[in-house]
């Protein structure tokens, strides 16, 4: 049954789009005639080099020198670069605006309010570059943060990539072992983090933990502590080599910024892996990747114009925030939320998109849904009268989501399910502002990227469920992983299931209206209100508690989202009663962080290993969701599979 149309752009919307212009512009430089957007995609794979130096030009990019190669080696994935010979600073590129128009608008909670003007944002990286320059801080050298989603979080991003600095960061729930699990493999120079945090109305002190992250990273050189939530006097007397934020600043005064000019691949970000078989792998963005791939996707993709009001609910950790920030490069106000999504009350995003006429509003699916779920109707309490496109994304958005978003949010918007990963910091799938959306389906192809899906055996797939790949070299790919000796844990993760083919590890189909589904991940790693989460991490949790002498853990399908369950063998004469559990549940909360934190908890006698003793986390998932398990034969003890079958635990 075909999909139902739930929204249909408007002819006046079609004309004024980036999409619809960049496709003109492209048809008038290239002398190729482009009939709508199938072709133009079709264009953007087939001819890389020309569409990549159109995206260059159309979206702006400010450089030293762009150079005339804008592909090299494009038939080798990894090993193909782009834009070799162009020089460029990520943050030039962002700090595109002066004036007293808002740069960035921040909501923490009921707490905080503030707005950065582009002026007050740009004397504030000048003051913090100066600041970094004075500590030592260059080219190529790792700042860490511990922050949650706040303008001086930004600022200080900014001024570490203006100087050719690496940024890396984290939210402050992370605990101390998830954070140091992060930062102490890229040993980082500067640690910029918070004093403490808001969280549903309530506030955390995270000096101490902080002191036990920095006594174990030996590289740190300074910790620069910004004020919010917490104790900011302890934090800098306890911490060893600690400064406060106005400190550190106070003797340096705005001056024009000086961009280091850095090549298309130099480093820029380093993201985390959700550390599923180990400490979370260190991936690394570049400069020109990360820039080129995101304004792409916000000006054609997302439709995003200077002026507009762009907000995302994002932490620090995930690579929303990256992709956030960037929207500043195309003159974007960038709201900022930071807390609760329900606090203080169950519609503080709505009230903030009415009050700051918010026109492009980012959440995930488990947003959409628990705003179902709670009686919320915003279309009767608010006018959103500016916004104009929600984006979701973190898991698959459910077609009872789609029918809330126009029944109960707003009718005339265009609703982009979006789809990509911390791999890419990018999307592999996703909008379309010129075209119709459908019910339950995520619109389109990104442009530029060669997505297939395929079956195991590498052949490319038309309607039925198979892997997603990409077949072509994108800007975004990885420079690779931090600390990776030749590549081997890259080109593992991405490339050893089809040779010189990007491997994205999602479930997906093709509809009939060109549109994609994705049906979830197709490896262990657990997935949570669109958080990704590895078991490494909980599972090293639970060692720490001498009650328990093995653990496994897999994500269910349930209620349109991912429950997490951990399953547990107790030590002999151990109960699982309510107080181990709370004190398991509060042992993960602490050491990993809240959303490590399993829905439920489940004692069994033994966990299916392999006969080299790996877990065998696929295996209990197959059985748990009544699949079976194709290859018992590699199990030492595969009767151990049984003790999942049709738990009645499980089904509530």
């Amino acid at each position: 049954m075909a999909a139902k149309i739930m929204w249909r752009p408007s002819t006046r919307q079609v004309d004024a789009a980036h999409l619809t212009a960049f496709r003109q512009k492209l048809e008038k430089n290239s002398g190729v005639s482009l009939d709508g957007f199938d072709d133009l995609h079709r264009y953007s794979t087939q001819a890389p080099e020309s569409f990549w130096g159109e995206v260059w030009e159309y979206c702006g990019i400010i450089a030293e020198t762009r150079g005339a190669r804008a592909l090299i080696d494009g038939d080798k994935m990894p090993g193909a670069s782009f834009f070799p010979d162009a020089r460029l600073n990520f943050a030039e590129n962002l700090l595109v605006k002066d004036g007293n128009d808002p740069a960035l608008i921040f909501w923490g909670e009921d707490k905080v309010e503030k707005i950065y003007s582009w002026t007050q944002l740009r004397d504030l990286v000048s003051r913090l570059a100066s600041s970094f320059k004075d500590l030592g801080l260059g080219v190529g050298d790792r700042v860490a943060a511990v922050m949650p989603n706040m303008p001086e979080t930004i600022a200080a991003m900014l001024a570490v990539t203006s100087i050719g600095a690496v940024w890396s960061s984290c939210s402050p729930d992370f605990g101390e072992q998830g954070i140091v699990d992060r930062f102490g493999q890229i040993s980082p120079k500067i640690l910029i983090a918070c004093d403490g945090y808001y969280y549903n109305g309530k506030s955390f002190d995270i000096a101490d933990k902080l002191k036990a992250v920095s006594d174990q990273i030996s590289s740190l050189e300074k910790t620069i502590i910004i004020p919010y939530g917490g104790n900011l006097e302890n934090a800098v007397a306890i911490i060893d080599k600690a400064v406060s934020f106005d400190e550190l600043i106070k003797d340096h005064q705005p001056q024009p910024i000086t961009y280091a000019q850095l090549p298309f691949d130099h480093p820029l970000y380093i993201l985390f892996s959700s550390g599923t078989t180990g400490v979370p792998k260190c991936i690394i963005h570049s400069v020109g990747g990360m820039l080129l791939q995101h304004k792409k996707e916000h000006q054609l993709h997302v439709n995003v114009h200077e002026g507009d009001r762009l907000f995302y609910f994002t932490t620090c950790t995930w690579m929303m925030w990256n992709w956030l920030v960037t929207g500043l490069a195309s003159g974007a106000t960038l709201m900022l939320y930071d807390g609760s999504p329900f606090y203080p009350g169950p519609n503080v995003l709505f009230d903030f998109a009415d009050k700051f006429a918010m026109t492009i509003f980012g959440t995930s699916a488990k947003y959409i849904d628990a705003v179902n779920k709670s009686g919320l109707r915003p279309r009767n309490s608010h006018s959103l009268t500016s916004l104009r496109t929600i984006l979701s994304t973190g898991s698959p958005l459910a077609p009872e989501s789609f029918e809330f978003v126009y029944t109960s949010i707003k009718s005339d918007v265009c609703l982009s399910s979006i789809s990509g990963g911390t791999d890419i910091a990018a999307c592999f799938v996703c909008g379309n502002p010129t075209a119709p959306v459908y019910r339950g389906e995520i619109q389109a192809k990104a442009l530029g990227m060669a997505v297939e899906i395929w079956d195991d055996n590498g052949k490319p797939l038309d309607s039925d469920k198979g892997e997603l790949v990409c077949t072509k070299p994108f800007p975004s790919m990885p420079i690779g992983f931090w600390g990776d000796d030749g590549n081997k844990k890259y080109h593992n993760s991405y490339f050893a299931k089809y040779d010189n083919i990007w491997w994205q590890g999602d479930y997906a189909q093709w509809t009939q209206n060109g549109g994609v589904i994705i049906h979830g991940r197709s490896d262990a790693t657990l997935n949570p209100g669109g958080v990704r989460i590895g078991t490494a991490e909980i599972y090293a949790q639970v060692e720490k508690l001498p009650e328990f002498v093995d653990c496994l853990a897999i994500g269910q399908n349930w209620d349109n989202d991912t429950r997490v369950l951990l399953f547990v063998v107790l030590r002999e004469g151990v109960v699982l009663d309510e107080e181990l559990t709370k004190k398991l549940k509060t042992q993960v909360r602490t050491g990993a962080s809240p959303r490590h934190v399993p829905a439920k908890i489940i004692a069994v006698e033994d966990i299916p290993r392999t006969k080299s003793g790996k877990i065998t986390e696929l295996a209990v998932r197959d059985i748990v969701h009544g699949r079976e398990v194709k290859n018992r034969e590699a199990l030492a003890n595969p009767e151990a599979l049984e003790l999942f079958r049709d738990l009645d635990t499980l089904k509530s």
